[in-house]
C-alpha cells in the first residue's frame, strides 16, 4: 500500500504478488517502487493509481529483501536461495549472482557510493562485495546469533547490524573491528535506520519497542512505546524529520523527531568542531590486508542500559567514527616491517596488542575531546545568558 501523508487522501493498493510481501523500496527520485514477496519474484511499480508492474524472475525461494542503489540505477535483492541478485532497473533484467552465504540471506543494502553491497545472513555472517570485481571482500561474524538486518551508514564507512541475539553492532569497515555494541533490547532486533545525520540510529524490535541511539555518546537516549506486538520494520524519513515503524500489530506508525527543534543548519555550525566528515572508504582500505580482530572485549563498546531512559534533552549532532590517519600508517607499517624482516611469532603479538592498546587510547583522547567540546559550547551558553540577564538585573534596581 502507498500511502499519501496529506490529510483526506486514500491510499493506493496494489495487487500482484501471489504470496506474502516481505520488503518495499523507493527509487531515490520516488519514480519507482520495488517489492520483494515469497513468491519468488521482485516487482517494480510505478506509484500512481493504476498500479503498474513488472516482474523479475531469477530467484528459487523466497526474496527477504530489496533495495535501490543510491542512483537508482540498480536493484539487489536477497534471498532464502542463499544469494544475493543485482538487477539492472532499466534494463529489468539481472545482471549477476553473489553466491557465499551458506544459509538464507536476510537483507541486502548498496554503501552510498554504490560500490559496495552488505549482506547479511543466518549463517551468522555480514558479508561486504565488491560490486566491480564481483567477490566478497571481508566478513563480519556475529557469534551470539545471526543478523536480521544490515546497513550503511550515510557517509559508508560503518554498518549496524540487527541481532537475533537482541543486540546492535556497529562496525567499521576501514578498520575491520567492532566499534560500538548495544544490549538495550530484550528480545531480537529486526530493523535499524541511521537518521541522515549519521548522528543517530533508531531500532525495532520484537520487544515491542522502538529505540533512538545517540552514537556520538555511544548511549541508549529514547524508548518509544506504541506497537502492540513486535516492531518488524523502521525506517527514517530523507530528511530525518520523520520516521515510520510497522508491527506485526497490523499498523503503521509515523512519529515526527524532535530534531528539529533547533534550525538544523545552525545546528551543524554550532558543532562544526565535533564533526569529520568522512568521505566513503577507498577499496583498497576495505580489502583485507591483516587478519581480522574480532575480540569483543578489546573492540566494541558495550551499552548494557537496563533502565529505559525515556527522555533526554535534544541530542546532540554526531561525529561518525573515522579511522585515524595514524593508525592506518601504523597498521601499514606493522604489516611491512612482518613482511620484509620476518618477526617472530612472539613479538608479532607484542606489536599487535601494542596496536591494539593505541586503538583504544585513540577512542579515549576522542570521547574526551567530544566531551570537552560539549562542556565548553555549554559554559559559552552560560556566560551568553549572564550577559543578557545583568542589563536587566541593572533596571530593576
Amino acid at each position: 500500500m502507498i500511502w499519501k501523508l496529506k490529510k483526506q487522501c486514500r491510499a493506493y493498493k496494489f495487487v500482484g504478488h501471489t504470496d506474502a510481501v516481505t520488503s518495499v523500496n523507493f527509487s531515490p527520485e520516488g519514480q519507482l517502487l520495488a517489492s520483494a514477496s515469497q513468491d519468488r519474484t521482485v516487482r517494480l511499480w510505478i506509484p500512481c493509481i493504476h498500479g503498474e508492474s513488472s516482474v523479475l524472475k531469477g530467484h528459487t525461494a523466497s526474496v527477504r529483501s530489496v533495495s535501490f542503489s543510491h542512483d537508482g540505477h540498480l536493484l539487489v535483492s536477497a534471498s532464502n536461495d542463499k544469494s544475493v541478485k543485482i538487477w539492472s532497473v532499466q534494463r529489468r533484467r539481472l545482471l549477476f549472482s553473489l553466491f557465499q552465504h551458506t544459509h538464507w540471506v536476510r537483507c541486502a543494502k548498496f554503501s552510498p557510493d554504490g560500490r559496495l553491497i552488505a549482506s547479511c545472513s543466518e549463517d551468522k555472517s555480514v558479508k561486504i562485495w565488491d560490486t566491480v570485481n564481483k567477490t566478497c571482500i571481508d566478513s563480519f561474524i556475529d557469534y551470539g546469533g545471526f543478523p536480521n538486518f544490515a546497513d550503511f551508514n550515510p557517509t559508508g564507512t560503518c554498518i549496524a547490524s540487527a541481532g537475533s541475539n537482541h543486540t546492535v553492532k556497529l562496525w567499521d569497515i576501514r578498520m575491520n573491528k567492532l566499534l560500538q555494541h548495544y544490549k538495550v533490547h530484550r528480545a531480537e532486533v529486526n530493523c535499524v535506520s541511521f537518521h541522515p545525520s549519521g548522528n543517530y540510529l533508531i531500532t525495532a524490535s520484537t520487544d515491542g519497542t522502538l529505540k533512538i541511539l545517540d552514537l556520538l555518546e555511544g548511549r541508549l537516549i529514547y524508548t518509544l512505546h506504541g506497537h502492540k506486538g513486535p516492531v518488524l520494520s523502521v525506517a527514517f524519513s530523507k530528511g530525518g524529520e520523520k520516521f515510520a515503524s510497522g508491527g506485526a500489530d497490523g499498523q503503521v506508525l509515523l512519529w515526527k523527531t524532535n530534531f528539529d527543534s533547533f534550525d538544523y543548519k545552525e545546528v551543524l555550525k554550532h558543532h562544526i568542531r565535533r564533526i569529520q566528515t568522512d568521505d566513503p572508504p577507498h577499496l583498497l582500505d576495505i580489502y583485507p590486508r591483516s587478519p581480522h580482530l574480532h575480540d569483543e572485549k578489546l573492540q566494541s563498546v558495550e551499552d548494557d542500559v537496563s533502565n529505559e531512559d525515556l527522555q533526554y534533552p535534544s541530542a546532540s549532532v554526531l561525529a561518525t567514527s573515522s579511522k585515524r590517519k595514524s593508525e592506518n600508517e601504523t597498521e601499514s607499517v606493522m604489516h611491512n616491517v612482518d613482511k620484509k624482516i620476518g618477526v617472530s611469532p612472539s613479538l608479532g603479538n607484542a606489536l599487535e596488542n601494542i596496536v591494539e592498546q593505541l586503538d583504544v587510547l585513540t577512542l579515549t583522547i576522542s570521547i574526551l575531546e567530544q566531551r570537552l567540546t560539549l562542556t565548553e559550547d555549554k559554559l559559552k551558553e552560560c556566560l551568553e545568558n549572564q550577559q543578557k540577564n545583568l542589563p536587566q538585573g541593572r533596571q530593576e534596581e
